[in-house]
């Protein structure tokens, strides 16, 4: 591995790591071995190929994990990897606790990266439900139906808006915090603004 395919911002992001540093570094090491360009995305290292995405390290409070963003089309031969939330459609992780575990799985994560390199390579694309085909709460068609008007703002946006609005008011376990949620929102859907924006 040559130093010059270290990006420095990595080297900062690992000097700063409280947590998972050793497990990074091994992490890292072993996804450079893949000829892959590493870069800063989303405030994690993140390994492409051809500027498109394949690989990211990315810890949490539990553990660290190499997330594949098109994970989903991976074989998956050894059942390693993970989904992180029903919700999450084509990225799938694979989720360590410590070196050890890294250690281990070398040989596999090897071939998982290469095979992620190939289903870029082909231009295979995930499947994402889009958001006719997610089920639109309840309580969101009473409001449509109440006023037309949303319907039409809410039908404007963009699949990707759409999309986050259904899940954000579908994942509220009580009818009446789904209600509350679309009220406290139904003015940004009539302006044609997303969740976040």
């Amino acid at each position: 591995m040559t130093n010059s395919r270290m990006n420095p911002k990595i080297n900062e992001f690992l000097s700063k790591a409280k947590k998972w540093k050793e497990e990074y570094e091994m992490l890292r090491n072993i996804v450079l071995d893949c000829e892959l360009t590493e870069e800063f995305k989303w405030m994690n290292p993140c390994y492409t190929f051809e500027k498109k995405n394949i690989v990211l390290i990315h810890g949490f409070k539990e553990y660290c994990a190499l997330l594949f963003p098109k994970g989903a089309l991976l074989q998956d031969s050894h059942g390693v990897l993970i989904q992180q939330t029903e919700n999450v459609q084509g990225a799938r992780q694979i989720r360590f606790t410590n070196v050890q575990e890294i250690v281990e799985m070398e040989a596999i994560l090897k071939a998982y990266i290469y095979e992620a390199i190939e289903v870029e390579k082909a231009g295979l694309k995930v499947k994402v439900k889009k958001p006719e085909e997610l089920i639109i709460p309840e309580e969101l068609q009473h409001k449509f139906d109440e006023i037309p008007a949303l319907k039409t703002a809410f039908e404007a946006l963009t699949p990707g808006r759409q999309r986050a609005y259904i899940l954000y008011f579908s994942t509220a376990k009580q009818s009446k915090t789904r209600e509350s949620r679309i009220e406290k929102y139904t003015e940004n859907i009539l302006n044609g603004k997303g969740l976040n924006d």
